[in-house]
C-alpha cells in the first residue's frame, strides 16, 4: 500500500513519516511489506486506508484544493475526507482512527457478529427483511445503501443469515458473508460509542475549508462541532451512500469524481448512481501523475 506513491513523490514519503511518528513505531512496513493478516486486522486496516489516502492527497492536493468543490468518504474514509479538507491534521487523524480500529475490534470480541452483501433488486425492503429476521433469529440491520442493487446487512450472526435467506426469497441475485471482525455500522457496536466520542473530542478538529458529505446525513458538513458528532454517529448508523452521491451529483452534476487511496470500489458505486459520472482513481504513482496532468500548473 502506497509504497510507489512514496518512491515517486516526496510530499507521499513526508506523509507516512508523518504516520509513523504519529503512531510511535514503523508502522508503514506493515503497509509495504505485510503480512496480509496483520495488515486486514481492523486496528491496522483503517490507519492503512487512512494513511494511503492522505499520501495520495499530499501528491496532488496542493494543486487539486482550489478546485473541490466537496469531499466524502465510506465508513472509515470520511476521515481521510475531513483531513483532506483541511479540519484534521494528518497525526492527529491516524491516531483518532487507530483508536477507533482498537474500539471496533473490542467491541466485536465483546459482542461477535457479522455482516453480509445482499445483491440485486428486491421485491421487499430490505429494512422489513432485517425486522422481520430480527424477530425470527436475532439483532440485524441494513448498514451500507452503496447502491440500489447492493446492500449490506450487519448484526448478529444467526440474524444476518436469517436476512440471507429471507433476501434470496426476495429475489436477491446472490447473499454473502464478508469477511470482517465484527459488525460495524450496527447496534452492536454500541460498546465502542462512548470510547470513540471521548476520543473524537479530545482530536483537534478545524473548520473544513470544503463541504464535507456526512455517511449518517448524506448531507454537506461545514462545521468542526456537527463532523464530530455525526462522525460519533456514524459507528452504530447506516452509510447512507448512495443518497450522498446522488446528493452531490445533483449540486455538482459535471464533477470529476476523484477516488484517493487503494482501488476503485468507491468509483464503480458513484458510475452505478450517475448516469455519466466522470471518475478517476488516484493511489499508486501512475495515477497520481495522470490526475496532475489534468490540472492546471
Amino acid at each position: 500500500m502506497a509504497r510507489d506513491l512514496a518512491d515517486a513523490f516526496p510530499a507521499a514519503k513526508r506523509a507516512l513519516e508523518v504516520v509513523d511518528d504519529a503512531l510511535g513505531h514503523a508502522f508503514t512496513r506493515v503497509m509495504f511489506e505485510g503480512p496480509a493478516e496483520e495488515l486486514t486486522a481492523t486496528h491496522n486496516a483503517q490507519p492503512a486506508l487512512l494513511a494511503h489516502g492522505a499520501a495520495a492527497w499530499a501528491v496532488v492536493g496542493e494543486r487539486a484544493r482550489l478546485l473541490v468543490r466537496a469531499a466524502a468518504g465510506h465508513s472509515l474514509g470520511e476521515y481521510t475526507a475531513w483531513h483532506a479538507a483541511g479540519a484534521l491534521e494528518l497525526a492527529d487523524a491516524v491516531r483518532l482512527v487507530r483508536r477507533r480500529g482498537e474500539l471496533m475490534h473490542d467491541a466485536g470480541v465483546v459482542t461477535p457478529g457479522t455482516m453480509a452483501a445482499i445483491l440485486g433488486t428486491l421485491e421487499r425492503p430490505i429494512d422489513e427483511i432485517c425486522e422481520q429476521a430480527s424477530r425470527e433469529a436475532g439483532r440485524v440491520v441494513a448498514a451500507n445503501y452503496n447502491t440500489d442493487e447492493q446492500i449490506v446487512v450487519s448484526g448478529e450472526v444467526s440474524g444476518v443469515e436469517r436476512a440471507m435467506e429471507l433476501a434470496k426469497e426476495a429475489g436477491a441475485k446472490r447473499a454473502m458473508r464478508l469477511a470482517v471482525a465484527g459488525a460495524f455500522h450496527s447496534p452492536l457496536m454500541a460498546p465502542a460509542a462512548a470510547g470513540l466520542s471521548d476520543a473524537i473530542e479530545r482530536a483537534p478538529f478545524q473548520e473544513p475549508v470544503f463541504p464535507v458529505y456526512s455517511n449518517v446525513s448524506a448531507g454537506p458538513v461545514t462545521e468542526a462541532a456537527a463532523g464530530r458528532q455525526l462522525l460519533a454517529e456514524q459507528l452504530t448508523s447506516p452509510v447512507r451512500w448512495a443518497q450522498l452521491v446522488r446528493s452531490m451529483a445533483a449540486r455538482w452534476p459535471e464533477a470529476l469524481w476523484v477516488e484517493l487511496g487503494p482501488g476503485a470500489v468507491l468509483g464503480g458505486l458513484v458510475a452505478r448512481l450517475v448516469r455519466g459520472a466522470r471518475t478517476i482513481t488516484c493511489g499508486t504513482a501512475s495515477e497520481a501523475e495522470k490526475l496532475l496532468t489534468t490540472i492546471p500548473a
